[in-house]
């Protein structure tokens, strides 16, 4: 039986599906040590392999086969659009990917106006504003806390995930329209969903009964 690899977004993410994987039986006590340096994680017994990763390269290791099986957030499966299979919503890490500015902003919203937005996630904006909103608009990426942007007037609004909302209130900045609701999902390698079928499924239904209790 051929091992089934599993990556895993680094944090709080693997953390919460690993607490969710044992539930069904799957464990690893490898990867309860806090001190190792070790990057891959085996249990033998079950044929199974874990490593955690950068939350944005996660697709990427199940699309090109270096994992079978990856357990990211849907936000970053969207902005990284790779070729692989979304087959569960884990329903845990849940926000949402907003649109956030100043109040006067949302009428520049409603009149289509030509605007600048400001966002980690360049692709899942220009796809709000170009094939959902059709709304011509000027796209800066930026990697650090894009909550300056409006404040320093670099753009007039910004696409973020939003969980509380806190910390917009506090910058004089709220939601003015929402994208899409977010939760990390798990994502399968398209050739192993064939070559691994009842293993996987067998995983992914073991997984919908923890999340409907």
């Amino acid at each position: 039986m051929k091992y089934l690899t599993f990556a895993l977004a680094k944090g709080r993410l693997a953390k919460t599906a690993m607490e969710m994987f044992e539930k069904i039986g799957i464990e690893c006590k490898e990867m309860q040590d806090k001190n190792t340096r070790k990057l891959i994680f085996v249990n033998e017994e079950l044929k199974l392999k874990f490593f955690l990763a950068k939350a944005s390269d996660v697709p990427t290791y199940v699309e090109y086969g270096a994992a079978d099986i990856g357990i990211v957030g849907k936000d970053t499966i969207l902005e990284e659009d790779r070729k692989l299979y979304e087959v569960l919503d884990l329903g845990f890490g849940k926000c949402k990917m907003c649109v956030c500015g100043r109040e006067e902003s949302r009428k520049l919203l409603n009149d289509h106006s030509f605007i600048r937005v400001a966002s980690k996630y360049p692709k899942i904006a220009k796809d709000y504003f170009y094939n959902k909103k059709h709304q011509t608009v000027e796209i800066i990426k930026l990697n650090g806390s894009v909550e300056l942007a409006p404040i320093v007037d670099l753009s007039e609004v910004i696409v973020d995930i939003v969980e509380t909302g806190t910390t917009l209130k506090e910058n004089g900045l709220g939601v003015l329209e929402e994208i899409c609701p977010l939760s990390a999902r798990m994502v399968v390698n398209q050739v192993s969903m064939k070559m691994e079928d009842e293993r996987i499924r067998k995983i992914i239904k073991d997984l919908q009964k923890v999340i409907s209790q």
